[in-house]
């Protein structure tokens, strides 16, 4: 990948993040559910609250939440919301290589996935026994980033798929079926013996138990990091190749 390539995705980056400051509900909107969920599920229950270990716990599922929301919302729908517009052909058509474009997306919608957990770490700070170490505090942040490139990939596979009235729904039933079968809103020793083996099949369920390790370290079972994996690849490729079709529909 080329200098060149970089530049060009750091300028889009930064015009798209100028856009998005501009309508400050916006970010507010991305940085309040997730928190909202902290303060009114965890902090009011003693038992987790009170107690360091699933304290952390809480605050690392609310953060996988957040991070996971914001790039299935922040890709799906500014992609399918910016095909519809005149200003996306255009854009198109410039000299510029594809990956430069995505990877524009990735580093403007990556950070706003970064400020979205601002919120759910000032809480479990203040209201919880949440407790990390500084080391275990930069590892879940590298761990959150990585985890979050699958629900990236799926968001630009839906973004590309779908027009924007159609992907606000379909991120809606995806972003919430992820969060209860991945353990985000309920601790997976909660689940039946048969929705916790199905939960491991799933990105959100992988991604909370990467950062949990991350944060608090002990094992880290093999299908936590395999199916990541797994998920990025297929999704990855789907992604791209609904790029293509969509470039082959609209661009010869």
């Amino acid at each position: 990948m080329s200098n060149t390539t970089l530049r060009l995705a750091g300028v889009h980056a930064k015009y798209a993040l100028i856009e998005t400051f501009r309508i400050p509900i916006a970010v507010i909107g991305s940085m309040a559910f997730p928190a909202l969920g902290l303060l009114f599920f965890v902090v009011p229950q003693p038992y987790v609250a009170q107690n360091p270990l699933f304290a952390t716990q809480a605050v690392v599922s609310m953060s996988v939440f957040a991070v996971m929301a914001n790039s299935l919302f922040a890709f799906g729908i500014s992609i399918s919301e910016d095909r519809e517009k005149p200003w996306d052909p255009y854009v198109r058509t410039l000299p510029v290589p594809g990956v430069a474009r995505v990877l524009s997306y990735v580093f403007s919608i990556g950070l706003m996935g970064m400020v979205a957990i601002l919120p759910v770490l000032l809480i479990g700070a203040i209201f919880t026994a949440a407790e990390a170490t500084i080391g275990g505090i930069v590892l879940g942040f590298i761990a959150l980033a990585l985890s979050s490139l699958p629900f990236m990939m799926i968001g630009v596979a839906v973004g590309y798929a779908m027009p924007s009235k159609a992907a606000i729904a379909v991120v809606q039933i995806v972003m919430f079926g992820f969060a209860f079968a991945g353990g985000l809103f309920l601790p997976p020793v909660m689940f039946a013996d048969w929705l916790n083996t199905l939960s491991r099949f799933f990105p959100s369920r992988q991604a909370r138990e990467l950062v949990i390790w991350a944060v608090q370290g002990g094992a880290l079972e093999p299908w936590t990091w395999l199916g990541l994996i797994a998920w990025l690849v297929v999704t990855g490729a789907l992604a791209l190749m609904l790029y293509r079709r969509d470039e082959g529909r609209r661009f010869r």
